[in-house]
């Protein structure tokens, strides 16, 4: 019989962990496990965030590690899966994290004991090759001619922005920054709409542009950036005598899911030859439903985009994809030489992929979407795209139909932002008693001045019952 992980055992037996056969059994219990854990919270049985303060979670689970250690997996395991965050749960309608598809948890215990990176292509040939055709994937969706276009993987939307401006810097520059520095006095700045999510403006700040050289474009109506003020702050920035090092359009904002005029402002930075940049980092991924692409008109004319496969492609965090029209920019962002990984220039082993990334190893980032898409087949992430939207604007319909409520905005995406009857105190009042209570977690944001409760439908499993109970909870809550 083989020796079980869970039990104590001799340290200086380094094989025992590795044992094939108590893998298969801890496994299949872990499988177990996990599987009675999606039962429950699909059956909307536990709370979906059972809440703690703080300090109390954190002596919950103190650093009590021993020598010889012998604690079993398995309970340490059910402890988690009852402690934590349910974003299984269909009632689960608060952050932009999705509720993973289960196979991608499958793929991702492949990819964990593969362990392999993708800094050169010896580490990751498969990672490599699917990492590849997934980009060039995603470019054809987006417009871009596959033959020229290219990009990279990378852990976030917060470093897919990052990645994407520093190849604008590089380009838009006279001199070659990433080796030189800047060259004084450099008068640089950036603008994006004032939605814009702040990785931009923390991009600015890494690049060294200093956050308060980040022009905030006014939105319209439905706070999406106007092509005028656009072009009157690009006006202003000429009659300054400022560089704009480029323009951050947004493809679903954070706070409303507004996707910005992409053609209109597309059209401003080529007349002026600016680089346009465009975070779709939520709602890109709109791109795989042929119904809901066009919403994304001029997305194609951006320089670079950046997409979240763990928002709205349902996979678990983080993998985002970083779009290059001309892919030549990619590999001129983190132009250097490592002589142990690298022996030609960056163009030549394209296969190389830490040439144009932040990180040097990054997980198997390409497994989960590339094995899902071919195993779910690209109808069914279109399906789940239209379904959450044609839900978020049933949701919007039935908030204005009820007594006392007010919309925000009509959605544009998935994402629903409304206020419950009551002040402005009352807002954050019946928020905070339906989380902490846990029959529903929601999130709020501000809007020009005042508190908004909001929603993101992106468990496919949240219907039209679950949403009008939570109207009739928030009815209640917080008086």
């Amino acid at each position: 019989m083989a020796h079980n992980p869970c039990d104590s055992y001799d340290p200086s037996d380094l094989k025992v962990p590795y044992d094939p056969e108590a893998f298969r059994s801890l496994g299949h219990r872990a499988v177990d496990a996990l599987a009675d854990h999606l039962a429950q919270v699909q059956g909307r049985t536990p709370p979906v965030l059972p809440w703690r303060e703080p300090q109390e979670s954190l002596r919950a689970w103190p650093a009590d590690f021993t020598p010889g250690g012998g604690a079993d997996p398995l309970e340490v395991i059910g402890r988690v899966l009852k402690e934590s965050h349910h974003l299984q749960h269909p009632r689960y309608v608060g952050h932009q994290c999705s509720a993973p598809l289960p196979l991608a948890a499958i793929l991702g215990m492949v990819g964990d004991l593969l362990n392999n990176g993708t800094a050169v292509y010896e580490m990751g040939p498969v990672s490599t090759a699917m990492e590849r055709s997934l980009v060039t994937w995603f470019a054809a969706l987006a417009g871009y001619d596959p033959a020229r276009a290219g990009g990279v993987l990378t852990h976030g939307g917060s470093a897919g922005n990052l990645t994407a401006l520093l190849a604008a810097r590089q380009a838009t520059l006279p001199h070659d920054v990433w080796e030189e520095g800047y060259h004084a006095p450099m008068d640089l700045c950036l603008l994006a709409s004032d939605q814009t999510h702040y990785s931009v403006r923390r991009s600015a700040q890494v690049l060294g542009l200093g956050g308060r050289n980040v022009i905030a474009v006014p939105t319209d109506e439905r706070f999406r950036m106007r092509a005028e003020a656009l072009e009157a702050a690009l006006d202003d920035a000429q009659a300054r005598g400022r560089r704009v090092l480029a323009v951050v359009g947004s493809a679903g904002s954070t706070a409303t899911g507004a996707i910005d005029p992409l053609e209109d402002l597309a059209g401003l930075c080529e007349a002026r030859g600016i680089w346009f940049h465009v975070d779709g980092a939520h709602s890109g991924a709109f791109l795989v439903s042929d119904r809901l692409r066009p919403r994304l008109a001029g997305i194609g004319r951006a320089h670079s985009v950046v997409i979240d496969a763990h928002k709205m492609l349902m996979m678990p965090s983080l993998a985002t994809a970083v779009l290059f029209r001309d892919e030549g920019h990619s590999f001129e962002t983190f132009s250097q030489q490592a002589s142990y990984l690298f022996d030609r220039s960056a163009r030549q082993e394209w296969y190389n992929l830490a040439h144009r990334t932040l990180e040097c190893t990054k997980r198997f980032l390409s497994l989960d979407l590339y094995v899902a898409l071919q195993a779910l087949g690209t109808d069914y992430f279109a399906r789940y795209l239209e379904s959450r939207v044609d839900l978020a604007s049933w949701f919007a319909e039935a908030i204005q139909d009820r007594p006392g409520w007010e919309l925000a905005v009509r959605p544009e995406g998935n994402i629903v932002c409304f206020r419950a009857p009551g002040g402005e105190a009352r807002q954050s009042a019946a928020r905070d008693a339906v989380v902490r209570e846990g029959s529903f977690h929601l999130v709020k944001t501000q809007l020009r001045g005042r508190t908004w409760l909001r929603t993101t439908l992106i468990n496919p499993l949240t219907t039209r019952e679950d949403l009008t109970a939570l109207m009739d909870r928030l009815d209640g809550a917080g008086a």
